[in-house]
């Protein structure tokens, strides 16, 4: 007998019992979770570690490439350059008279007191007696003693000759048995070389100080001196370094030290480039004096408002304000308002330059310049003269 239970037609339905579903693994998840946790825990080490060992690695390269002898002797170079300098670094002392009478009555009576005391530095450049220094260390002295600071000897020095307007100064003392300074080529420094101001600064004799340089061709650092392009460097210069050395790791004389910012080391020193420097001693010495070239001219700096005006694609040059009266500039034909491109195939961007450049031209030079006037290019060509005496 058939149950009725299993019994059914074709509409009937079967009732299938749920399947009961496993719960899934955590296990995969687990692992994947800690594989990150290891991944962020342990790669900035691994990577630290690799960085470390790279880095070890260039510092041992660095630590034995420094014990090599260039390297190694480096502080001995230095030690060099002082010694083959130090005979040829002198003391300069000088004395002005700061009252009017002769007597010690008038003195009193004036309220001034003794004569002033000075000190600054110089070099020798010539065995026989020649010294280089600055013209504000000499200026104005009635007395001027030079003080050898390796032999302890001292001489009444003779002023040769002197050029105010860059401020440089040739003595002479009696004595032909003199060790010279070597001059180097300023003109080949370059930002970033090591540099030595030796002097006496604040009077301590024979002061080295070590620097680099820190940009040349500094113009406008001092109005009283014009005509000059500097060295600037980070040696520590200071009152009394004035008319010292600027030397190179040679132990070549590269500058003569003039300016600093304040009135001490602010890290920020001038020097005068020895090529400068070297060219107005071998004048001053072969003549007994200096001729700075001369052309006539006031200057203004070009704007961009006047740059406009005068058609300029720029505001490069120098614009001339004035022209004086039967100057090289006047006979050359340049005008007012003409804009000096080039001075001897130099491109001028500032008035100062141009001053500069002038100054520096040999007296009878015949000298090739580029204006812009009304619109258009223009060439001439200046004969430059010698600078009338007096005239600032």
């Amino acid at each position: 007998m058939v149950d009725p239970l299993e019994m059914t037609d074709s509409r009937s339905i079967f009732v299938r019992s749920p399947v009961r579903e496993e719960p899934r693994s955590l296990l995969p998840w687990l692992v994947g979770v800690l594989g990150i946790l290891v991944l962020l825990l342990f790669v900035p080490f691994f990577a630290g570690q690799i960085a470390y060992r790279s880095q070890a690695g260039q510092n041992a390269a660095l630590a034995e490439l420094m014990d090599q002898p260039e390297f190694a002797n480096l502080g001995k170079q230095y030690t060099l350059v002082a010694k083959r300098l130090n005979p040829s670094v002198v003391h300069i002392d000088t004395q002005r008279s700061n009252r009017r009478g002769s007597d010690e009555l008038n003195m009193l009576i004036d309220g001034r007191g003794p004569p002033s005391q000075g000190q600054a530095s110089g070099v020798i450049v010539d065995s026989s007696g020649y010294i280089v220094t600055n013209y504000h260390v000499i200026a104005g002295a009635s007395r001027v003693i030079v003080n050898l600071t390796d032999q302890q000897k001292s001489y009444p020095a003779e002023v040769v000759g002197s050029d105010p307007k860059n401020d440089l100064a040739v003595l002479k003392i009696n004595d032909s048995n003199l060790i010279a300074a070597p001059w180097g080529d300023s003109d080949n420094l370059e930002v970033g070389d090591i540099v030595f101001a030796m002097g006496n600064p604040f009077g301590l004799d024979g002061t080295l100080t070590q620097g680099i340089v820190s940009a040349k061709g500094r113009r406008g650092v001092n109005e009283r001196y014009p005509f000059q392009e500097y060295l600037q460097t980070d040696a520590a210069v200071n009152p009394g370094n004035s008319g010292g050395p600027l030397v190179n790791i040679q132990g070549q004389v590269i500058g003569i030290n003039t300016a600093i910012v304040g009135p001490t080391y602010q890290g920020i020193s001038f020097a005068i480039p020895s090529n400068v420097a070297k060219e107005i001693y071998e004048q001053i010495k072969t003549t007994g004096k200096i001729s700075n070239g001369y052309l006539g001219v006031g200057l203004s700096v070009l704007t961009e408002e006047a740059a406009r005006q005068l058609k300029l694609p720029d505001s490069r040059g120098a614009l001339i304000a004035t022209v004086g009266p039967g100057s090289p500039a006047e006979k050359s034909g340049l005008r007012k308002f003409d804009v000096i491109r080039k001075w001897n195939n130099r491109e001028i961007d500032d008035p100062r330059l141009l001053s500069y450049l002038v100054a520096r031209t040999p007296v009878g030079t015949k000298v090739p310049v580029d204006i812009f006037r009304e619109g258009k290019d223009q060439a001439l060509e200046v004969t430059v003269e010698e600078r009338p005496a007096g005239l600032d």
